[in-house]
């Protein structure tokens, strides 16, 4: 659909899914879905004066296509970035860095699927300079039709690991999916920034042009928690210093940043310190938070979407916690009743919250980490 009736001469757009939100001039998109039918309620946009409005089965489609009208139109250079673990937090440090000389908009919390990138795109205004895009995918083909939308100029792999097996079905469809960035990115005559330590990236990109980093090592003085976090740093030195910010910038950006949203979050309370990592977990990044952590208290939720490799997976965390000897180990979900863990397993958070009620821990470095599903941010005000 030719969208220059909507986007010529326009220095923003106002696009919603909420007709809650609708005001003059606002494009308004009726989504449908299980819970709900934005269909119902077009009328009320157009009293509300929407300018435009998306409705029937394809509205979707529309908007994506929509955001790629807009996207060219605007014609700015975008950094897209995905990866299995810290795709977020290295958008949001890179982001810290690149915002000390640009305009920059990026994905906001974590919209970053079939409609997060869209409405990431359509918030973009012509004056900003640079945006930065978020990509996630849990099935094959997910990234290529991201990317597809977003169009991005450069790209970022933060790495690859175990996560939604049940929707990718291995491992090696985790890599295939999450390469086709690079694919685009070749065939459009762009480039990726490559941490040239990860032998599966060096795998995946082949012959497309490479901006090189390497993990390197935590900087003192940041807000970050674990030393998995010292990739995510490195990538962001290396995107700023290509768009023309100094080192010296970087990492006082960095050190500025302070982590949000249960990630990698360090918390004193009354009776513990504690680190919240608990917005997501997979095996990967799991085996790599209890790597990193020094303290004496796991407490674990259940990694989901692993398919029939999650027996397997959740043993694994149960053979490091017992080779770690901690002092106090409490789980949580069903899939630890699986596995030959000698230790308390809930079989959800409201169970966990009425042992630790009953029974407080005191004086315990804690590790708070679990797929988002556990809602683990429940047990913080007993810790």
């Amino acid at each position: 659909m030719d969208w220059n009736f909507l986007i010529k001469n326009k220095d923003s757009l106002c696009v919603t899914t909420d007709s809650r939100k609708v005001t003059p001039g606002c494009v308004f998109v009726a989504l449908k879905g299980e819970h709900f039918d934005g269909n119902a309620f077009v009328d009320q946009a157009r009293k509300d004066g929407a300018e435009y409005i998306i409705s029937g089965e394809n509205a979707l489609a529309e908007l994506q296509d929509l955001a790629r009208a807009w996207r060219r139109e605007l014609g700015l250079p975008i950094l897209g970035i995905t990866g299995t673990n810290g795709k977020t937090t290295t958008k949001e440090l890179c982001a810290a860095v690149l915002g000390t000389k640009y305009n920059l908009y990026y994905t906001q919390g974590n919209l970053n699927n079939q409609l997060g990138v869209p409405l990431t795109l359509l918030n973009i205004t012509r004056a900003h300079e640079m945006a930065i895009v978020e990509m996630g995918a849990s099935h094959p083909g997910d990234i290529k039709e991201l990317v597809e939308i977003a169009e991005p100029n450069y790209g970022l792999i933060t790495n690859v690991g175990k996560a939604h097996l049940q929707g990718f079905g291995s491992f090696e469809g985790v890599q295939r999916t999450k390469a086709e960035l690079y694919d685009y990115l070749r065939a459009h005559g762009g480039f990726c920034f490559r941490n040239i330590d990860n032998p599966y990236l060096a795998q995946m990109a082949g012959d497309l042009q490479t901006v090189p980093y390497t993990t390197g090592t935590m900087p003192e003085g940041t807000h970050l928690v674990g030393g998995y976090n010292a990739e995510n740093v490195s990538a962001a030195i290396c995107v700023g210093k290509y768009f023309g910010v100094p080192e010296k910038v970087a990492l006082a950006a960095i050190r500025a940043y302070v982590p949000s949203n249960n990630r990698s979050q360090f918390m004193q309370t009354e009776r513990n310190t504690v680190v919240v990592d608990a917005y997501n977990a997979n095996p990967t990044s799991m085996q790599a938070a209890i790597n990193a952590f020094k303290g004496n208290c796991y407490i674990l939720g259940a990694m989901r979407e692993l398919g029939d490799y999650s027996h397997l997976e959740h043993q694994n965390i149960v053979n490091m916690l017992l080779e770690r000897k901690a002092d106090k180990v409490l789980l949580v979900g069903e899939e630890y009743k699986e596995t030959t863990a000698p230790y308390p397993v809930f079989d959800n958070v409201e169970a966990l919250c009425e042992h630790l009620q009953a029974e407080p821990i005191r004086g315990y470095h804690i590790l708070l980490k679990g797929s988002r599903s556990n809602q683990l941010e429940k047990v913080i005000p007993l810790l």
